[in-house]
């Protein structure tokens, strides 16, 4: 009991740390371009992780590092890493950081089909509903606000980055069971420098150091910190309970959006909001 009360701890805590991800990159976005904002986000996860982690891996087995075998989902993982921040910011500097924050749990549809198709888990009649309920959800966070059947752009990069982590997670989950510190390292180092090199080849301008510190720092809590957690979480409650509590994120985020960025409530918007939080419900009953 005490060891699943510290997993749902680790779980909420990774949901609350990420929250933070949207409403504040949408601040820093207006002096640091989207690329580069992935990359630095992902470097600042993967070097403030792993400065821990120096202090860690001599404690480690040697059972719990990566080995060849996993090499297949560790690429995966990282390439997919990647994509899909980059999509997030581009995504977040066009769009409304409300919506982008509340479309996050697509994330849940995107992890579940995958799951289904490519690697043969069992989806009951309810997380079907809940599936249902976040579409729709979605599909009206994405729709301009006068423009009939016309998506909006910024929603549409948000949901491509979604998608990316569906896979992303079925990769991560395949070696949740080695060591947290190792796969976060990995995960933050490849990818930010990935994203790097994207930002460079496509001549964005390079940001201010203070700026550049702004962002690792955020970095490091909002995906290093968070990532950290979740994956901790993922060996004691599994795969599905962990996402059932991560759920919480998108919600948290889009208040912090209300608070932080003073967007506004529009009717469409409150419509999407409690369709979505049927469907989550739905997810949390499904999995706890």
């Amino acid at each position: 009991m005490k060891k699943d009360i510290t997993a749902v701890g680790y779980a909420l805590a990774a949901a609350f740390f990420y929250a933070l991800n949207v409403p504040c990159s949408k601040l820093l976005l207006t002096d640091v371009a989207p690329t580069f904002m992935a990359a630095f986000l992902y470097l600042g996860a993967g070097a403030g992780v792993g400065v821990l982690y120096l202090f860690h891996w001599k404690k480690e087995a040697k059972t719990e590092r990566l080995e060849r075998q996993e090499l297949p989902y560790t690429i995966g993982m990282v390439a997919l890493d990647v994509v899909a921040p980059i999509l997030l910011m581009v995504g977040v500097d066009i769009g409304s950081s409300a919506n982008a924050s509340l479309l996050g749990n697509f994330e849940i549809v995107a992890t579940t089909v995958i799951a289904l198709f490519l690697f043969g888990e069992k989806v009951s009649g309810r997380l079907w509903a809940a599936i249902g309920c976040i579409t729709l959800a979605s599909m009206m966070l994405t729709m301009d606000a006068g423009q009939g059947l016309r998506f909006s752009l910024g929603s549409l990069f948000v949901l491509g980055a979604t998608a990316c982590w569906g896979l992303e997670n079925n990769c991560t989950r395949r070696i949740s069971g080695k060591s947290t510190y190792q796969i976060v390292t990995i995960k933050g180092l490849f990818s930010g420098a990935g994203a790097l090199c994207v930002a460079l080849l496509a001549g964005e301008k390079f940001p201010a150091a203070s700026l550049i510190l702004w962002v690792m720092l955020l970095g490091f809590v909002a995906y290093g910190l968070s990532i950290f957690t979740y994956v901790r979480a993922q060996r004691s409650l599994g795969a599905a309970r962990t996402s059932a509590y991560y759920a919480v994120a998108p919600f948290v985020g889009a208040l912090l959006s209300f608070v932080l960025l003073r967007e506004t409530l529009s009717v469409g918007y409150i419509a999407a909001l409690l369709v979505m939080m049927v469907g989550t419900a739905l997810v949390v009953y499904d999995t706890l």
